[in-house]
């Protein structure tokens, strides 16, 4: 485990070349650290590590243990405990060795096989959609990173996350997974919400529903994140309950998909409540909303 190349900079190894893995790898490699070599296994993560880790040599993943001071772990989460505690058992890893995980839902406790033998565990999860190509490595620098260590290897994680070009937030372990509920509801359901709203606007003959909603949802999404409440309108935060009613009623239809429906009544339910609860709308506009919405009333 030697790094010959400029002072203080590591041997990486990337562990799981899947968008988040190979574009970091490519973000410590553009920091001067060397790659010493990248697990892939699909056709996708074999071209994605051949893409951004040019000459990085495709290793197994005792090989790269063996070589690596920094260990990077970009796998599924669900995948990320077996792993280690496999890893561990059977003696990979090596004491001193930095070992990180990009999975937003834990902390360092999930990597405590192996800190139980000698290495240094560090979370650092990119709150980040990723495409995997090298457009990431830009966006990285806008980029916010949540870390989680023990505070006396701490700023090592964030020295990492700034020379990736990120900033880095400290989350508590026990926070980790409402961390990880955050960012999913904004960013995963923002998907769902886009394309549930194209499907309707495609359904009544609209070409290209893209270019109808683009303006709309990113002038929203930038009001919302600059002015927090202060950005809602639409029929519920109006207090315009027929409209609300007639919404309900035209997506009734089998021609609507219940995924939409269903979604539409829960997002407009969960906006009436918390727009009451912000004082935007009173008790009595409540109850309308929700009587319009088929919901009970308080």
């Amino acid at each position: 485990m030697r790094n010959t190349g400029k002072p203080g900079r590591l041997g990486v190894g990337v562990i799981g070349a899947g968008k988040v893995g190979a574009v970091l790898g490519a973000a410590l490699r553009a920091a001067e650290h060397q790659v010493i070599g990248v697990h892939a296994v699909s056709e996708s993560s074999l071209e994605r590590a051949e893409l951004l880790l040019p000459d990085v040599p495709v290793l197994q993943i005792p090989e790269i243990l063996r070589r690596a001071e920094l260990v990077i772990l970009a796998v599924p989460d669900d995948a990320l405990a077996d792993l280690v505690s496999g890893l561990a058992a059977a003696g990979h890893w090596q004491v001193g060795q930095l070992v990180v995980h990009t999975a937003g839902r834990y902390g360092t406790e999930v990597l405590a096989p192996a800190m139980a033998a000698g290495a240094i565990g560090l979370a650092i999860h990119p709150a980040m959609t990723f495409t995997g190509m090298s457009m990431d490595l830009e966006r990285l620098g806008d980029c916010v990173f949540g870390v989680t260590a023990s505070n006396m290897v701490l700023p090592i994680a964030q020295a990492l996350v700034v020379e990736m070009g990120g900033e880095p937030v400290v989350i508590a372990e026990e926070d980790r997974v409402k961390y990880h509920a955050a960012l999913s509801h904004a960013s995963n359901h923002l998907v769902t919400v886009a394309g549930q709203s194209a499907g309707i606007l495609a359904g009544i003959g609209v070409e290209h529903p893209e270019r109808v909603l683009s303006a709309l949802m990113r002038a929203s999404l930038e009001n919302a994140l600059a002015s927090g409440e202060g950005a809602l309108t639409g029929p519920v935060a109006r207090g315009d309950v027929q409209t609300v009613a007639a919404h309900r009623a035209a997506l009734a239809g089998e021609d609507i998909g219940e995924d939409t429906r269903e979604g539409y009544l829960a997002m407009s339910r969960a906006t009436a409540l918390r727009a009451h609860a912000r004082g935007l709308i009173n008790r009595e506009t409540l109850d309308g909303i929700l009587a319009a919405l088929g919901e009970p009333t308080h």
